[in-house]
């Protein structure tokens, strides 16, 4: 299994190469077009092997798709590119980035919680509520236009 979100509210690296990916991989094939994993790997900087163990799992959760053979490699199709980045986030670390203490504590709760555990909470569902709310096509218009990045 991936390593899990962290609680302090970031991403795993896991989670950051899977998003970063799927961005590519959308932004890429909106022509219709395939994308192989060396170019998705050197479009987004991230090692080759970690991507493909990546990118299976996130074709076996039906976010990206794939096709083998010689005009093979990874692509998105309009049902895909309205998934919410949530469905990637749950898909790589589970859902624990929006249900996780801030303090990583096991039995945080509403009525057993942590100092953090309110304010956390609100940061938490903002968070949630964001990547419902986004879908992976999204961002293809500011990645042609050259407005956002996906390389460090």
């Amino acid at each position: 299994m991936f390593y899990i979100c962290r609680a302090d509210g970031n991403f795993s690296k896991t989670c950051e190469y899977a998003m970063r990916s799927v961005f590519f991989i959308a932004h890429r094939t909106a022509s219709g077009s395939r994308v192989g994993i060396k170019e998705i790997s050197s479009g987004i900087d991230s090692p080759e092997h970690f991507l493909a163990k990546i990118l299976q799992e996130l074709s076996k959760k039906g976010i990206v798709q794939s096709a083998k053979g010689p005009n093979g490699g990874f692509y998105m199709d309009s049902s895909t590119l309205r998934r919410p980045l949530s469905d990637v986030v749950e898909a790589i670390d589970g859902n624990s980035l929006f249900t996780g203490c801030g303090l990583g504590l096991e039995h945080c709760s509403e009525s057993n919680p942590c100092p953090l555990h309110h304010e956390f909470k609100t940061i938490r569902n903002k968070i949630q509520q964001m990547l419902q709310d986004t879908s992976i096509a999204d961002f293809n218009e500011d990645l042609n236009l050259g407005i956002t990045k996906l390389k460090k």
